[in-house]
């Protein structure tokens, strides 16, 4: 029986499993992700974040669970999703002896897209690559072959961007000219599910999950995410701090110690069991404290830190 769609979400997906062999890789995973929404996508290495998302857009089939993709159901119409969905891998997967102009003309050839050479020219304009559209794709800078391979996914005119670490191994500047991309995307209705290590990107996104080894733990827009946790953090400066931190780590209410610069972050869900031990620390060698707001690293640290690996999976 096909999943009935519901037509707020362009992702609306419920128990997702799937296993390798004895690697039980995703665990009962459930998303959704509304139209127009960036929905950023965290998580360790092996975390199962690749393996969601190609059952996401019909690349895999799951061994359990149900649910749609732009109002296609995920088991029985994965075919139709391939068609409406741009996914952009973790790999620069294009021919590094063509042009950017003739890779793009090879993808609109395969997606058999109407108006190839106007949808090619468009595609070029619009992600600002005129400048080097004879260049070949292999001399091209991360930050290019990046912009070039989003031009790739966009070129059938998808409702549904599918980014897995798009912007790993690019400058700061090409990861912010990127979002800046995305963020207009998503203003004209399109939705993207990115996944990502960076926090500076993290908050950039409308709402969050955070996978760890198969299963999600956390979900909802950054400060629902942070608060769910319910982590008090406080800042040390002063000397010594990384023999502190490790002093720290056994003490009364001391769940988590993370060094920020020259910071050391201390964290606990005991507020008060907290706050006795980080006094009695600062005040000696005249260091100094202060509460701070948990960021969205600390909690993803936290998170990151109290989930075993205990699924042998690979991501």
């Amino acid at each position: 029986m096909t999943t009935v769609a519901n037509p707020e979400y362009a992702i609306d997906v419920r128990g997702l499993n799937k296993r390798f062999g004895e690697k039980h890789v995703v665990r009962d995973v459930s998303l959704r992700v509304r139209r127009g929404e960036i929905f950023g996508f965290l998580g360790p290495n092996g975390s199962g974040k690749t393996t969601t998302i190609r059952m996401v857009c019909g690349l895999l089939k799951p061994d359990a669970g149900s649910g749609t993709c732009l109002g296609h159901d995920i088991v029985r119409e994965r075919e139709a999703i391939k068609r409406k969905v741009g996914y952009m891998t973790q790999r620069f997967s294009f021919w590094e002896d063509l042009s950017i102009a003739e890779n793009l003309d090879f993808v609109a050839r395969m997606y058999e897209i109407p108006h190839r050479k106007e949808a090619v020219r468009h595609a070029i304009d619009t992600l600002g690559l005129a400048s080097r559209a004879r260049q070949l794709a292999g001399t091209l800078s991360g930050g290019w072959k990046q912009r070039m391979a989003l031009a790739a996914c966009m070129l059938h005119q998808p409702s549904l961007l599918l980014l897995d670490e798009p912007t790993a191994g690019v400058d700061p500047r090409a990861r912010r000219d990127f979002w800046d991309e995305l963020q207009s995307l998503a203003a004209q209705g399109i939705s993207v599910l990115v996944s990502t290590h960076y926090m500076d990107e993290a908050v950039r996104c409308h709402k969050l999950a955070y996978i760890a080894y198969g299963k999600l733990l956390a979900q909802g827009s950054a400060d629902e995410v942070i608060a769910s946790q319910r982590l008090s953090t406080w800042a040390i400066h002063g000397e010594r701090l990384s023999a502190l931190q490790e002093e720290l780590r056994s003490r009364p209410g001391v769940e988590q110690t993370v060094t920020f610069g020259d910071a050391l972050h201390v964290s606990g869900t005991d507020a008060g069991l907290l706050e006795g031990t980080v006094r009695a620390a600062a005040g000696v060698d005249g260091r100094s404290c202060e509460p701070v707001e948990t960021s969205l690293e600390d909690v993803f640290i936290y998170l990151m830190g109290k989930t075993p690996d205990n699924s042998g999976g690979t991501a």
